[in-house]
């Protein structure tokens, strides 16, 4: 049986015929994709989420190849945000009807641990109504070294300061070969796996996530996406608690380390691999676009390649931004309700579970005077 028709059939694809879609002429390959997407999730919507990005801290000791955000506690631009000015971004966010903050920063040796209890609990005392998603694998992986407590024991203490989840960043690819060579010091395939399964165990809301454009083979993205796909499968059997999406993006190192040395990836190249993923991924049904890393056109267009979301308008956006991805780094709602409008979907924003929150009138909301957010 053809590969195509295999995945159209709802049958599980191998190692090997994963990497055989990325030799198949790419429109074959978008047109099972978007059939997938229309039958995984609703065919008429486009969702969207209103949040924003807190990086705390940008002091942090792994120093990626890759990263042009970090900084050395010496440097004269390091800083760490006290709670009120994490507040105030906040305040920010809800104003403009803001849902969630993705709350991320350096592997800071330098903070001891009560500095992230205390401020868990202090945004959830002034600001209850938004979703704290906070703390990469990485991070946690940092806590487990300076704290001397299990990964179990550092997320039991957030949970209870008010923790709701932990972003999927650090994925990139979970191949270590790959993941030697960009970052020495990055957290390895099997703990970035350890942390996240005793964070869905625990019922924390995780996304999985990808990044190509290391140098890396189609044999190694396909391993990435079949790592993904296994452990979806684990964590919905045995904690009926999997990822709720699966969000990819591209490399970018203008600014970094790795400027000149790994080649990066193409826009052709983003939506292809958009389009494997969602054939791969039979077990997720939530697809995200980046338009921070290829622009809101190609984001636009991989809502025919597999995409059924748009990501988040990411108000404040630090790391692509500093390794010098693409001219914007945050989008206003009018932004992405035009981008979902014009591709001929109805736009709805969501929460952080890819559940619909409110269903948006595109046309209405277009008429109206453009507004800075």
């Amino acid at each position: 049986m053809d590969v195509l028709e295999k995945a159209l059939n709802g049958e599980r694809l191998s190692h090997a015929e994963i990497v055989s879609l990325y030799h198949l002429p790419l429109g074959d390959v978008a047109a099972v994709a978007h059939q997938l997407r229309l039958r995984r999730s609703d065919p008429q919507v486009v969702t969207f989420l209103i949040d924003r990005n807190i990086n705390y801290t940008n002091v942090c000791n792994v120093a990626c190849n890759f990263c042009a955000f970090y900084r050395t506690k010496r440097q004269s631009d390091a800083y760490t945000l006290d709670y009120e000015h994490i507040s105030q971004k906040i305040r920010e966010l809800e104003a403009v009807g803001g849902t969630r903050i993705l709350m991320q920063g350096g592997v800071n040796p330098e903070l001891p641990f009560d500095y992230y209890t205390g401020l868990l609990r202090h945004i959830k005392a002034h600001h209850p109504t938004i979703r704290i998603e906070a703390f990469s694998p990485e991070e946690i992986l940092g806590f487990e070294k300076f704290f001397d407590m299990t990964a179990d024991e550092i997320l039991d203490r957030l949970i209870e300061a008010g923790l709701d989840g932990l972003p999927g960043a650090g994925g990139e690819i979970l191949e270590d070969d790959v993941r030697a060579k960009a970052a020495p010091a990055r957290i390895r395939t099997f703990d970035w796996f350890r942390i996240l399964d005793i964070a869905q165990r625990k019922g924390l809301y995780t996304i999985s996530t990808m990044v190509i454009g290391f140098g890396e083979t189609l044999e190694q993205r396909a391993s990435h996406l079949i790592k993904i796909r296994d452990q979806q499968d684990k964590a919905l059997q045995e904690h009926q608690n999997g990822f709720a999406g699966f969000a990819m993006w591209t490399l970018q190192t203008e600014n970094t380390r790795l400027a000149g040395k790994a080649p990066g990836a193409t826009a052709y190249e983003y939506l292809q691999n958009l389009a494997v993923s969602r054939i791969a991924l039979d077990n997720q049904p939530n697809i995200q676009a980046s338009w921070p890393a290829q622009g809101f056109k190609v984001a636009q267009t991989a809502l025919f390649y597999g995409a059924n979301d748009v990501g988040s308008t990411m108000l404040e956006e630090n790391v692509v931004s500093a390794a010098g991805g693409h001219t914007r780094h945050q989008a206003t709602v009018r932004e992405l309700i035009r981008i979902i409008h014009d591709a001929g979907y109805k736009p709805a924003q969501r929460n952080s579970h890819f559940q619909v929150i409110k269903p948006i009138d595109a046309v209405a909301f277009l008429e109206q005077p453009a507004h800075p957010v």
